[in-house]
């Protein structure tokens, strides 16, 4: 199965098992809350995000792959775990980089909602499900 395959598929399913095998051990990751390399670290943002965010979706838009070079357009959604539990969504892009081992060696989410946007989205108090 090519690397795209594998992508669409664990995007389907995210953040439930994750395949991080196409990942390289000192993958660089970055978003615009985070900046860490290896892939343990990641597993243990993916976890978190697991354990913390509610009805997590991620809805893929488009994925291309140009050599050694990969972009998505995605919209991530989840409810927050606060008592009124609200609708919080993102959406953004990703640029994954491969090195010679065809291994994700950088991955970087850009996103179209600023930072402080997503936060103001917690205290809605009339978009939650």
């Amino acid at each position: 199965m090519n690397i795209i395959e594998i992508l669409k598929q664990d995007y389907q399913r995210f953040p439930e098992n994750q395949t991080y095998s196409i990942y390289a051990a000192n993958v660089y990751f970055q978003d615009p809350l985070n900046k860490f390399t290896g892939v343990e670290r990641y597993k243990k943002m993916i976890k978190f995000i697991q354990t913390w965010f509610i009805n997590c979706k991620m809805d893929v838009h488009d994925i291309k792959q140009d050599r050694n070079n990969i972009k998505t357009e995605w919209t991530l959604s989840w409810n927050s775990p606060l008592p009124w539990k609200p609708k919080i969504s993102i959406s953004g892009w990703s640029e994954l980089s491969l090195d010679a081992e065809n291994l994700i060696c950088s991955h970087i989410d850009y996103w179209h909602t600023p930072p402080l946007e997503v936060v103001k989205q917690n205290f809605n108090f009339n978009n939650g499900e």
